[in-house]
């Protein structure tokens, strides 16, 4: 049985979606939920769905081991980042190389990088005249939204979107094709 552990940093569609995706199957499981923010929604739909779910600090995360050591007792052999919003330490990239894969709500390269995430994407996207957008699962690196791209999906931008409805597109191609991902990515 694969072992997957999730960091969120929100609300945690993502999140569920992988936990539920993952529930009845013999392949893997999501073992553990990490986020930075002890007020994430993402805490409320782990105790629903009776999975651990941990928050830390920035502390713990990047000054000490203490993450790395909570991961290192989970064993994941997959990290998913789903709506996780800090950029992550090299200590635990480097502890898990090529276990870290990320979903971005945009096609990388492009309306990548610091500060580029949620609305403020779809907002771009938008104001930008783009004509169609989409997900990227990437492997994480030491430089946000730069690690090699496994997997991007896309849709149209119309002229009458905005950035609320293309977040409403992007969160179905995430729902449609993350966990899918996620499992080749263990088999």
């Amino acid at each position: 049985m694969k072992r997957i552990v999730i960091f969120a940093s929100g609300s945690g569609t993502n999140a569920e979606n992988l936990i539920k995706f993952f529930h009845n199957t013999e392949d893997a499981s999501v073992v553990q939920v990490l986020t930075n923010n002890p007020h994430a929604k993402v805490l409320d739909r782990c105790k629903t769905l009776h999975v651990s779910a941990l928050s830390f600090n920035k502390i713990a995360f990047t000054k000490t081991d203490d993450v790395l050591n909570i991961l290192k007792a989970s064993q994941p052999d997959l990290i998913v980042l789903a709506g996780f919003l800090w950029k992550f330490p090299e200590n635990i990239l480097n502890a898990f190389p090529n276990k870290v894969v990320n979903v971005h709500p945009a096609l990388l390269p492009k309306y990548g990088g610091k500060g580029m995430y949620g609305m403020h994407v779809h907002k771009a996207i938008v104001d930008n005249n783009e004509v169609e957008t989409g997900i990227t699962i990437h492997y994480v690196n030491e430089h946000y939204d730069e690690g090699a791209i496994i997997f991007q999906a896309t849709c149209e931008v119309n002229t009458n979107d905005t950035a609320e409805t293309v977040a409403a597109k992007i969160h179905e191609l995430e729902m449609e094709h993350f966990p899918k991902v996620v499992e080749k990515l263990l088999s």
